[in-house]
């Protein structure tokens, strides 16, 4: 049967500079102005503040690299489902695309959208999450507990953001190109301005005090824990372990959606060349920012002050030191202008996987549809929804610790999937292969399969709806199978 030639397709407009400027866009959103404060009140030092960090940043640069061999053999859109598939089968995949939905995806849109939302009230105190419009207009007053169901000025601005966006990534990829671009570069310059003029402002009393006994774990401190100082027992290095583990839940939610590139990859003007360099270029900005930004944050703040920064808007405290008083609404409007951008980036590559999967029969049909401007509006829309209800259903740490769970298990399984390759598809066309193949991936598996293990531990109330999110896949998997006629899929 001839093709229709008549049905849209997907424009390839995009370049390096933009795909760089997606994995950078979609990694800084509010993570890095937000989370070192619970990253300190768990860890409790300044070493171990910039050593989580630094995991963190070896880990994403690890997973980049290693995801440059698997772009280049599938240069289309889907990305990370479509590696997944030609890995395992159209299950594990199916698992993937359903929890991207139900949860990766939909969560840390939700989650952006409640940060740019809770720095837009620094500026205009109406629409703050303490600003109840439903089941009553008032107030919330110190020590008064939130309504079970309740509708806050900030999750109605964060749902209003998130369709402002939709809409405009409807009418096609070139608009959604050019705010993630222009987002993306002033959000950069704005930091590496943090950071140049964080530096001048360092204060010798703070940086010393901070980095004294930098490497003590105060919290969970291993002589602590175990009721005599220096005490290396299995008990305590376990606990120390998940204290790092716990802290690392902030940090992969800030370095997460470095791989939304690939989803976009049938857009890429050259996609076997430019989607492996936009990782590596992408991710290695953005650890480099957050480490230095990270180091200027101790320079600036007392270990105290960044723990128990007021919402936890380390950033905006650093700024206040760092600028003044003017300093806290410049960062309020930067972080803005971040978190915009980020939410943006996201949006536009998330619609790609459930195109994808309603292509292998495993999703909506209508969402392997393209509207006329080329891209896929109802995945657009469906994807709006139900970020919108888990801006109204969950606290922002809440969603963290649910995704990061989710997101490094599937990671983890993708990485394990470039050794599968390697043997199902020995001849294959393979521009890049994984840096440091086999050691380096492996090492990320470990570091993966560690930090999992440790959250279902030290944070089961979290961690465990997540699993069962991606195991309600499986069900959901076979019903929708049920009346599907076998494919003659090749085995590869």
């Amino acid at each position: 049967m001839a093709s229709d030639t008549s049905q849209p397709k997907m424009k390839h407009e995009l370049s390096l500079l933009d795909g760089t400027m997606l994995v950078a866009g979609s990694m800084i959103g509010s993570g890095i102005f937000i989370v070192s404060a619970d990253i300190t009140r768990n860890v409790g030092s300044a070493g171990w503040l910039i050593a989580v960090w630094l995991i963190t940043g070896f880990m994403t640069l690890t997973a980049a690299l290693s995801y440059g061999e698997l772009s280049g053999m599938f240069p289309k859109a889907g990305g990370q489902y479509i590696y997944l598939k030609e890995s395992y089968n159209k299950l594990i995949a199916f698992l993937y695309g359903w929890s991207f939905f139900a949860v990766i995806q939909t969560g840390t849109i939700a989650a952006v959208g409640v940060a740019f939302s809770k720095f837009a009230a620094y500026l205009y105190k109406p629409i703050s999450e303490d600003h109840l419009l439903f089941p009553y207009n008032h107030y919330l007053q110190p020590g008064e507990v939130k309504p079970t169901f309740s509708l806050s000025a900030a999750q109605l601005v964060s749902i209003v953001l998130i369709f402002l966006l939709t809409f405009i990534n409807t009418k096609g990829v070139k608009g959604g190109k050019i705010i993630q671009t222009t987002f993306t570069m002033t959000k950069l310059l704005s930091l590496f301005g943090l950071i140049i003029f964080g530096f001048l402002a360092f204060k010798s009393d703070i940086w010393t005090a901070n980095w004294t006994n930098a490497w003590d774990m105060h919290k969970l401190d291993i002589g602590t824990i175990a009721g005599t100082p220096g005490d290396y027992s299995t008990y305590a290095i376990n606990a120390a372990l998940g204290a790092i583990a716990i802290a690392m839940v902030g940090s992969i939610f800030s370095s997460d959606a470095w791989n939304n590139v690939t989803f976009i990859a049938g857009e890429m003007k050259n996609p076997k060349r430019d989607v492996a360099l936009s990782l590596f270029f992408g991710t290695l900005i953005v650890t480099f920012i957050y480490v230095a930004a990270n180091v200027v944050y101790t320079g600036v703040l007392s270990l105290h002050d960044i723990a128990t920064a007021e919402k936890d808007r380390v950033a905006v405290a650093a700024s206040h030191v760092i600028f003044g008083d003017i300093g806290t609404k410049i960062i309020a409007i930067m972080i803005m202008i971040s978190t915009f951008g980020c939410n943006n980036g996201l949006i536009l590559a998330g619609s790609r996987v459930y195109y994808s999967m309603a292509k292998d029969g495993l999703f909506f049909k209508k969402t392997g549809e393209l509207n006329k401007s080329g891209v896929p509006e109802f995945g657009l829309w469906i994807q709006a929804v139900v970020a919108s209800i888990l801006c109204l259903s969950g606290r922002y740490g809440d969603l963290l610790d649910m995704i990061s769970f989710v997101v490094v298990l599937f990671y983890v399984l993708t990485i394990i999937g470039i050794f599968i390759l390697r043997r199902k598809m020995p001849n294959a066309e393979r521009p890049y292969k994984a840096f440091g193949y086999p050691v380096l991936p492996i090492i990320y598996i470990l570091m993966g399969l560690a930090f999992c293990t440790l959250l279902i531990i030290y944070k089961p109330e979290f961690t465990w709806p997540g699993l069962i999110i991606v195991l309600i896949g499986i069900p959901i998997y076979y019903i929708s199978q049920a009346n599907v006629k076998p494919e003659r899929d090749a085995v590869v």
